[in-house]
């Protein structure tokens, strides 16, 4: 089998980057790494392009729950022999690594397209996203549109407490400048806000995506009434 060939080699470099490929296909792609720089090149190219996501994901502190279960499970029986384990299993480091597998899973199951999960297509599009937070830093909604679209999708990963009468209203947030309406989001479930421009000409300078809390959609020109009540960086994937 051709390993080499453009398609088989994407697939298989994206599977290697998300730590999906497993058993003997892993250890024969492993194999191919060392002999072939095209190989290589195709990993590092998955592993930059997740990582930008991995950081737009805010630190999660593990629970005292885990702790201790990790703590019984590798050191309950042979703990002096292991103390570098425990250091390698850092708040840090275990924070990072949960951050990362939780936006991996996230797009996996809601966003496949966006990172070539398709089986239709091995190449990435070009696009905007956004994972948006809430006070507490847990992720609740995703924001995403081809580079050159005229669609966002808006995707809710847990429910947002809409009052009656109001509008969870969607902010675009220039690296300078005013903010600008973008869309509404709903309450939960998922929503497609058509653009009134190509996301190349909304997003090319947005840093961030904002959610308040507002009586009414707001109109080109208007600015949020108040605080938001969710927010998150919005990255360039390509």
């Amino acid at each position: 089998m051709n390993y080499l060939l453009p398609e088989r080699l994407e697939r298989l470099a994206r599977e290697y980057a998300l730590g999906t490929l497993a058993g003997p296909a892993r250890r024969r792609f492993e194999r191919l790494l060392r002999h072939a720089p095209a190989a290589s090149r195709a990993v590092g190219a998955w592993q930059e392009r997740l990582s930008r996501l991995a950081g737009a994901v805010p630190a999660m502190r593990p629970s005292d729950s885990v702790w201790r279960g990790l703590e019984r499970r590798l050191f309950a029986k042979s703990a002096p022999s292991r103390p570098w384990l425990w250091g390698f299993l850092s708040g840090r480091a275990l924070a990072g690594a949960v951050a990362g597998a939780l936006l991996c899973a996230l797009l996996l199951r809601f966003q496949p397209g966006l990172i070539g999960m398709e089986p239709e297509s091995y190449v990435l599009p070009a696009s905007y996203v956004g994972l948006l937070t809430d006070a507490a830093g847990t992720p609740t909604v995703l924001a995403s549109s081809r580079r050159h679209g005229r669609q966002l999708t808006v995707k809710l990963l847990q429910p947002v407490a809409i009052p009656s009468g109001s509008v969870a209203q969607l902010w675009a947030l220039p690296k300078e400048g005013a903010a600008f309406p973008v869309g509404v989001v709903p309450g939960s479930g998922s929503r497609t806000v058509a653009l009134a421009q190509p996301s190349e000409a909304l997003f090319s300078n947005v840093s961030r995506l904002a959610v308040s809390i507002e009586a009414a959609p707001a109109k080109a020109g208007d600015q949020p009434s108040g605080d938001f009540v969710l927010s998150g960086p919005c990255v360039k994937l390509w």
